[in-house]
């Protein structure tokens, strides 16, 4: 498909002062695009008349959009889906003899009240969760599901600090007054599942 610029101001222009001036922008226009241009077809004139005010408003739309300040941080690809698991060897075995996926060696996260062990996928990764400490958020998510189950979603953003900022504004609620260092030792933090349609959502820092 062939793609034609015109310039629908000076169009518009000429449509303004006179028939015989719209003529001339029509043969103008036949010859930029090459386009056979019939200026006795009926209606032409008239079509062309209405039309061009409506380009020009909606280059004034595209012009005002161009002046919204653009956010100051972005979302970036999914790093993982937390999986919470009342026995963590079995899980592990799970994913490395019966699935054949690679699988980490146990992580102890103290800070975060876990036991991780991270799931290699093509495209993203699993992190298994098992309690560390009478404390751990995971402890209590196993008593309402016994047998486990999806406990977060880690998405990365370029800027963490700014992408914090913008979500206050916006009344969503964060866990922690400050990023924590996550399992990739990388700073994190956690917005509230009821702010998030019932998900817990852990940003990252890429």
């Amino acid at each position: 498909m062939l793609m034609y610029t015109v310039n629908y101001g000076d169009i518009y222009y000429w449509v303004q002062h006179s028939v015989t001036a719209a003529r001339k922008a029509l043969l103008c226009l036949k010859h930029r695009s090459g386009l056979l241009v019939h200026s006795t077809t009926p209606g032409l004139l008239t079509r062309l008349q209405t039309s061009v005010p409506t380009v020009r408003t909606l280059l004034s739309s595209n012009s005002a959009s161009q002046n919204i300040p653009s956010c100051l941080w972005k979302l970036g690809r999914l790093n993982h889906v937390a999986i919470a698991v009342p026995d963590l060897e079995k899980a592990q075995s799970l994913y490395k003899d019966v699935l054949g996926a690679r699988v980490s060696e146990t992580v102890a996260l103290p800070e975060h009240g876990v036991y991780t062990v991270f799931v290699e996928l093509g495209n993203t990764k699993l992190e298994l969760l098992h309690p560390l400490g009478e404390k751990s958020p995971i402890a209590s998510f196993l008593q309402k599901n016994k047998t486990g189950g999806m406990h977060h979603i880690c998405i990365e953003v370029d800027d963490i600090k700014a992408a914090m900022a913008e979500l206050k504004k916006k009344k969503i609620r964060i866990l922690s007054e400050e990023p924590k260092i996550g399992a990739h030792g990388k700073p994190v933090i956690f917005l509230h599942p009821k702010d998030c349609h019932g998900v817990l959502v852990e940003l990252e820092q890429a």
